[in-house]
């Protein structure tokens, strides 16, 4: 069967090698989403292991429609008692970029529509909607006139984990996290340092790959309300991904300069059952010293985007970058802001920059590997 993984922008590669890991068949990358094909182990298993994609969308049907009666009309040729009963509830969740169809939740209502419409006409009874949690969830996608209408088999988003159950200002993504540790091609041997760590998304997503720990261990999935779930395959997946959990080999250290927030992160880690696998510091990045004679550091600074001073994140990110200049030579360094401005003023000369967005805002992930002696003062930008 045809399946789509939706994941963030800028993240396309890295799913698709994570997914053809796994399995995969005949991988296309799209725009924010990856389409492969797989069979029902497949998709349990992505949902389980994969840590970039969003959400796997199983396809229904697509058509084209030209009003709004036509979309209620075609949609209302699907059995949708194939994929519903009158007990369970459901949502559509709809996007749409159309000059025709402009608004989603209208297109979501047309939609929703033609399904109890198809109960009532057949049963008498109306299957009852349920936004906060549904049993089954449909995505409705329409582009200009084509539309593409999808059981969503994850329910919630993948990047809830379930560990992140308090966070600092602004968290980051789960999956931008990962999408980081991944873009670095940390060969976990090398130490890594979470410079601003936070809410410590950054060192339990590259724990948890360290441990080979899939993301999906621990919370419920949308297919599990559906008619064909296999109860016993969906078990032993589990069994074999928690017995493939390995200990750590490497040093993961998580650093912030705010005492409260590193106190936040460490109970993630907890949550995340890799608490033992990280080390804490309450530490300013600007006024600290390496702790291995090299080693990746992965850094998500302030962007400054609720300051009404920018000169101070300027000057903060001067600052970062002398301290990396001067202090972390024979490092590897990847650096993710939206404040490009402020980027510059690091100093240095990225390797490789990807546009990736964190939650709206467009940003820029950069590399900058760091030489001893001349080399490093020839690389500023």
């Amino acid at each position: 069967m045809k399946i789509v993984a939706k994941t963030l922008f800028g993240l396309e590669s890295v799913l698709s090698e994570e997914l053809k890991s796994l399995g995969a068949k005949n991988i296309v990358p799209l725009n924010r989403a990856v389409q492969f094909e797989g069979d029902q182990e497949l998709l349990y298993r992505c949902n389980l292991a994969s840590r970039l994609a969003l959400r796997f969308l199983v396809p229904i049907t697509n058509f084209q429609a030209h009003n709004d009666r036509h979309l209620y009309s075609l949609a209302g040729k699907v059995n949708w008692e194939k994929y519903l009963t009158l007990e369970q509830t459901f949502v559509i969740d709809s996007t749409t970029n159309s000059t025709r169809f402009r608004h989603s939740q209208y297109v979501a209502q047309k939609v929703k529509d033609a399904i109890v419409d198809q109960f009532k006409e057949k049963t008498g009874k109306r299957p009852s909607v349920s936004v906060a949690n549904p049993d089954v969830r449909i995505n409705l996608h329409i582009s200009e006139n084509d539309v593409d209408i999808s059981l969503d088999s994850s329910g919630e988003s993948l990047e809830k984990r379930g560990y992140r159950t308090e966070s600092n200002e602004a968290p980051m993504s789960e999956v931008l996290a990962a999408a980081m540790v991944k873009f670095s091609e940390w060969d976990l041997k090398e130490p890594l340092l979470d410079a601003m760590t936070g809410s410590g998304t950054i060192a339990v997503e590259a724990a948890l790959i360290a441990t080979n720990t899939a993301p999906g261990l621990h919370r419920p999935f949308a297919f599990q309300n559906w008619a064909d779930y296999d109860k016993g395959l969906f078990d032993r997946l589990q069994f074999e991904l928690r017995s493939a959990i390995k200990p750590i080999d490497v040093k993961i250290l998580a650093r912030d300069i705010d005492e409260s927030t590193i106190s936040v992160a460490k109970r993630n880690a907890v949550r995340a059952g890799v608490i033992d696998d990280i080390a804490f510091d309450c530490l300013d990045f600007t006024a600290s010293d390496p702790f291995a004679e090299s080693a990746l550091i992965l850094m998500n600074p302030p962007y400054g985007e609720r300051l009404e001073e920018p000169e101070e994140m300027i000057e903060l990110y001067h600052e970062i970058g002398f301290r990396l200049k001067h202090n972390y030579a024979n490092h590897t360094v990847w650096v993710i802001s939206s404040n490009l401005p402020a980027m510059k003023r690091l100093g240095l000369k990225p390797d490789v920059r990807i546009k990736v967005y964190n939650g709206s805002l467009e940003c820029r992930l950069n590399k900058y590997s760091l030489f001893k002696g001349k080399r490093i003062d020839q690389m500023k930008e």
